[in-house]
């Protein structure tokens, strides 16, 4: 399993080495906003301070942030959502030949009107980077049919894909959502498919050797899922849950952790700390390379993302009631080494979060491989399914009808 799960991180040929980067002016609104200049850097200017100034000036960063993460996970509510019609588009982030033809093929049905246009979900972020492009969000839109619907709550679920997913993974998911009356918005994370700035093969700046451009791109992602969810309830939605898989686990932890409309969570390989995925992670050995080649350690990498790490949030989340959890891991993780996913269980455990367990036999990109990708499919699919019809019975009269157990297996089979 470990040689097969190198075999498909090493795919991939286009990943770059790129320099520490302190990256203060990329949350400097909050810096500013919250006047920490003075305790940050001393009233100098931050390209001025040496390595061991600025890593300390980051760590200090992070705890305020953590300290008043209300704030910088609040938000202005958009005012410009639109629903936009388009042909689907794969958005590949790798150069396999495979990959590349797929994309080819899915632009010339595109032009010749062989594939249906699809409903996308825009509006502009609150949360303002240096590329226009990353600030327009991006959501498929999965409406549930109306008939599957009746009887009950209307019920919507966010859905997150993993760093560096195309425009399709995880759209089988929102599809067999809709099957159980569940609609589905499955948002580009920033950075990501249509997000991706022209410049980028991969969705490289949503996770880099950048420190404050990858905080502000998870700052981001919680907003954009907040802020979807406001657009679900001016539709009439009344519950909702998120599904992330990878990098957006940790993206629905942190969002779920500020907002307690979202009652369904399915966390779909998960850890504590984001700096010890990225320091001992198979896939981000690249961005380590660069961290490591400045002097930066894994302590240090950890304190310096702590804002971005679920494990700052966990208290909080365990605060928010009525939360449905299922916590998925593989065991043989070499992204997500299973130590930091067991630790994040622990927590849970301790804080007397109520959650459920899977354990899938495989790695990190191996989840994506048959037969693998359908036992994961099954385990996130029954768990929304069951959460969700909890969700509406507590919300409805108990002689209200509900689908039946044999219902739902029949709809979730590959």
């Amino acid at each position: 399993m470990y040689c097969w799960e190198t075999r498909l991180t090493n795919e991939d040929s286009n990943r770059i080495v790129r320099p520490l980067e302190w990256g203060f002016d990329w949350v400097e609104d909050f810096i500013d906003a919250h006047g920490l200049r003075e305790k940050l850097f001393g009233g100098r200017d931050p390209e001025s301070l040496s390595r061991f100034e600025a890593e300390d000036a980051m760590a200090a960063l992070n705890a305020e942030i953590v300290a008043r993460s209300d704030a910088f996970f609040g938000y202005e509510k958009p005012t410009d959502y639109v629903l936009e019609e388009r042909y689907p588009q794969l958005f590949p982030t790798n150069v396999r030949p495979k990959t590349l033809a797929n994309d080819a093929e899915w632009k010339r049905k595109a032009e010749t009107g062989e594939i249906e246009k699809a409903q996308f979900l825009r509006f502009t972020s609150p949360v303002r980077t240096k590329y226009p492009e990353n600030d327009l969000v991006n959501a498929r839109w999965y409406p549930a049919p109306a008939e599957k619907m009746a009887g009950k709550p209307k019920q919507a679920i966010i859905v997150m894909p993993q760093w560096n997913a195309d425009a399709f993974s995880h759209n089988v998911l929102c599809s067999l959502f809709n099957r159980f009356g569940i609609s589905a918005l499955r948002l580009s994370k920033p950075y990501h498919d249509i997000r991706r700035p022209a410049e980028l093969e991969r969705s490289d700046y949503a996770v880099s050797a950048n420190l404050g451009r990858t905080i502000a791109a998870c700052r981001q992602a919680v907003v954009d899922i907040r802020c979807c969810m406001d657009w679900l309830e001016e539709q009439g939605y009344e519950q909702f849950g998120v599904l992330g898989t990878s990098l957006g686990s940790c993206y629905a932890f942190i969002a779920s952790a500020h907002d307690a409309r979202l009652q369904v969570n399915a966390f779909n390989h998960a850890s504590t700390a984001f700096g010890d995925v990225v320091w001992t992670g198979q896939s981000t050995r690249h961005i380590r390379q660069g961290l490591e080649e400045a002097g930066l350690t894994q302590e240090g990498l950890r304190t310096a993302w702590a804002s971005v790490s679920p494990f700052s949030y966990m208290e909080r989340f365990a605060t928010l009631t009525d939360k449905q959890v299922l916590v998925v891991h593989a065991k043989y993780d070499l992204t997500f080494i299973e130590a930091y996913s067991l630790e994040t269980l622990k927590h849970f455990s301790r804080l007397g979060i109520n959650y459920e367990s899977k354990v899938l036999p495989c790695g990190h990109y191996t989840t994506g491989e048959k037969p693998y990708a359908y036992l994961d499919g099954w385990f996130l699919g029954s768990f929304v399914y069951r959460a969700f019809r909890a969700a509406a019975r507590r919300a409805i009269p108990p002689s209200a009808s509900a689908p039946s157990g044999r219902e739902m297996a029949r709809h979730a089979t590959p």
